[in-house]
């Protein structure tokens, strides 16, 4: 049989290796400090960029896109090649591939900073990056399937699934949540508006998940996993399973982020329904890994790597057993806007992600560079400090979710809310300070991972070129009969199409109705577009990140009823471009916060929040007493939201500036009154005037007269 020789390209694996290394810490420091910050706000150094609001994002997008990014990448670069016994289809594209995607990491850590957000949660970047992420996926989309197209060995292996159907997937994904319209270079309003989307972020945010933080590192466990404890993998066929409902299932679970919400009913059933089916294809994946390692277990006491490896694979089964139990309604009424939903994504990020990319790099290092690893005394450390770090931070996140949960639905024998919100935050300052330490742990764990490997690489050389041989693919004998799957693995492509479908079918069911179903989103008489005061306070809120801390959306429950005002409905929130429901509460929920304070309440509240409120953990946001509205963009502010379908006036950007001033002064006066002087054009103005707006279109008696403006679709 004729044999081919040729090379494997490990330089562009060591950079991603670097990178992963790199941007692992610097995640890690953005989580601590944004960690620290919730019990002393005082480190936020009273700086706009170093706030909660802005830290957090910054922290999320460097832990996702920047750490597990380019460890995917990492892990996809070597495997594939040994996996298809080829070279990367083109050096070039590699490298355009390495340095468009650090170039995307830099530009988004800046923006983030400097407050340019779309405000939608894991996918804050701006156009313009949506727009460089798009370019740089398409890289390496024809790098990978280059790769798959010219490889030597014919089936595709498990792993290459799994890197096909994240592809594909993040695609759609990215595309469908990012059309939003441009108002200046660094700031856009989403396509979608209130109900609709709030159901396309959270289809993107949850899969996300999914096909970012799951099937990709799904498909290195399935590659290093079996390479590092040198056996098979345990079940072929359970590995296809595992595949096709993981992908087929994963994509309609989406809203069960939103349960309570106003999302139609109907969508919430389906989310909770396949998140509880996703339980069966995700522990079929976790008992694949783990039984690839029976009879292997005195190795597993030996090995680091393998240590890591189990943790890993464990934590992947805990936070895919806790994710469709929190999808219970009644589980989800305890957990949603609580501390537990942190513990339950940090199991995941932490335990799965974390110790994934770990245990990955110890076993590649030293084989790029011809050596054992330094120490595995070191390992061993590391992994012992991760683990008791991962324990340290999640448990006290779960002991904070049910005590907020708890305090939040305490009423006294006459009826009355038990605690007023800013208790049930003082009250779990101290599993705030012991999360921080457990997250101290874990990433003095991640340095001692560095200098260990740093120690390895300087006593080896590396090799760039790693020399290999095969039989070209036609040299292959043809089999007469085959499992039917195999049929499909010679047909990458038709795989690629075929998981697109599958992908595909959930978010259109999901969403269609939604989108062509008036009923789905009945509109209110009284909702009115914001004032242009108003759009510009909002856009100063979606900037500092308050929606970080912030819900605005009362669910139907007796407690949050009697705290916050009448629960929220779909057709308030048709005017906002995002929406801004929130995810976690830190602070109060705001959707009917218009009225509850004078002016100068809030404005002495954004000065410094112990003012008004004695032990509130919320920064200060000082420079918004002195920054002035950019008035210059208003009329391209209304022009897009007129796009967008928002009933502003034709001509109404011309003299959209004049209203707002009239407004503005109006606040100004009114502050003026409680022996505050401020100039009418201050952000606080705007800000103020946006909060003041908040659930002021609903009352009581509105809600009677909700109306269905489009009755005779009923009909027809």
């Amino acid at each position: 049989m004729q044999v081919e020789q040729f090379y494997y390209d490990n330089k562009i694996v060591k950079q991603f290796a670097y990178a992963t290394a790199l941007w692992g810490i610097v995640g890690m420091l953005a989580g601590l400090y944004a960690a620290i910050q919730l019990y002393a706000p005082g480190t936020s150094l009273n700086m706009a960029p170093t706030t909660f609001g802005r830290i957090r994002p910054l922290h999320t997008n460097a832990v996702i896109f920047a750490f597990v990014g380019n460890c995917i990448f990492t892990g996809v670069y070597y495997s594939l090649q040994r996996l298809c016994k080829a070279r990367m289809y083109s050096d070039k594209l590699s490298r355009i591939h390495f340095w468009g995607w650090q170039g995307i990491i830099v530009a988004a850590a800046l923006t983030l900073l400097l407050g340019y957000t779309t405000g939608k949660e894991y996918a804050e970047l701006e156009w313009p990056i949506d727009i460089a992420i798009t370019l740089i996926w398409v890289v390496f989309g024809i790098n990978l399937f280059g790769t798959i197209l010219k490889r030597r060995e014919k089936h595709l292996y498990v792993a290459i699934w799994f890197y096909i159907a994240t592809w594909v997937t993040v695609a759609l994904l990215h595309i469908v949540n990012s059309f939003e319209i441009p108002v200046t270079l660094f700031k856009s309003y989403s396509w979608y508006a209130g109900v609709q989307d709030a159901l396309v972020q959270w289809w993107y945010g949850h899969n996300a998940v999914a096909f970012f933080l799951t099937t990709p590192i799904l498909g290195l466990m399935y590659y290093f996993l079996p390479k590092a404890a040198n056996r098979p993998v345990y079940s072929y066929r359970l590995s296809i399973i595992h595949f096709w409902a993981l992908i087929f299932i994963y994509i309609w679970a989406g809203p069960h982020h939103l349960l309570y919400t106003a999302l139609p009913d109907w969508a919430q059933s389906l989310g909770t329904v396949f998140s509880i089916m996703l339980l069966l294809p995700s522990w079929g994946g976790m008992l694949n890994g783990l039984f690839t390692l029976r009879g292997a277990w005195d190795k597993v006491r030996e090995e680091p790597v393998l240590k890591f490896f189990v943790v890993a694979v464990t934590c992947y089964g805990m936070a895919t057993f806790e994710g469709p139990m929190m999808s219970l309604k009644n589980v989800n009424a305890i957990s949603h806007f609580t501390d537990w939903t942190i513990a339950h994504v940090h199991i995941g990020g932490l335990g799965w992600n974390g110790f994934m990319a770990f245990g990955m790099l110890y076993w590649l290092i030293p084989r790029m560079w011809g050596v054992q690893l330094y120490s595995k005394k070191l390992a061993t450390n590391h992994f012992w400090l991760g683990t008791i770090g991962i324990v340290i931070y999640a448990i006290p996140l779960y002991w904070a979710g049910f005590t907020q949960a708890q305090m939040w639905k305490t009423f006294t024998e006459e009826g009355q809310l038990k605690f007023q919100f800013l208790e049930t935050v003082t009250h779990i300052i101290p599993m705030y300070v012991t999360r921080s330490i457990g997250g101290t742990l874990y990433l003095i764990g991640a340095l001692i991972m560095v200098y260990n490997l740093y120690k390895t690489i300087a006593k080896g050389k590396f090799i760039a070129n790693e020399a290999a041989e095969a039989a070209p693919l036609e040299a292959h004998a043809p089999v007469a009969r085959e499992y039917w799957h195999r049929w499909i693995e010679k047909k990458p492509m038709t795989m690629l199409v075929f998981s697109l479908i599958v992908v595909a079918i959930g978010g259109a069911i999901e969403m269609v109705p939604t989108f062509l179903v008036k009923s789905n989103v009945p509109t209110i008489s009284s909702v009115q577009p914001y004032t242009p005061l108003e759009l510009h306070g909002r856009d100063i809120y979606v900037r500092e990140g308050c929606y970080t801390c912030h819900s605005q959306m009362i669910r139907p429950f007796r407690d949050e009823v009697a705290r916050y005002g009448e629960y929220s409905k779909a057709g308030e929130f048709v005017y906002d471009h995002p929406f801004q429901w929130g995810s976690k509460r830190t602070g109060p929920d705001l959707a009917r916060e218009g009225g509850k304070y004078p002016d100068s309440w809030h404005y002495n509240h954004m000065m410094d929040p112990r003012i008004m409120s004695p032990g509130s953990i919320m920064p200060s946001y000082g420079w918004l007493l002195d920054d002035k509205i950019d008035t210059a963009c208003t009329p391209a502010k209304i022009r897009a939201m007129q796009k967008l379908g928002v009933p502003y006036p034709a001509g109404y950007d011309n003299v959209a500036n004049r209203d707002l001033l009239l407004q503005a002064n109006n606040i100004r006066l009114n502050l003026k009154m409680d022996k505050i002087e401020t100039a009418k054009d201050a952000e606080i103005v705007a800000l103020i005037a946006y909060l003041q707006r908040l659930g002021k279109d609903i009352s009581n008696k509105r809600i009677a007269n909700i109306e269905q403006k489009n009755v005779d679709s009923r009909t027809e």
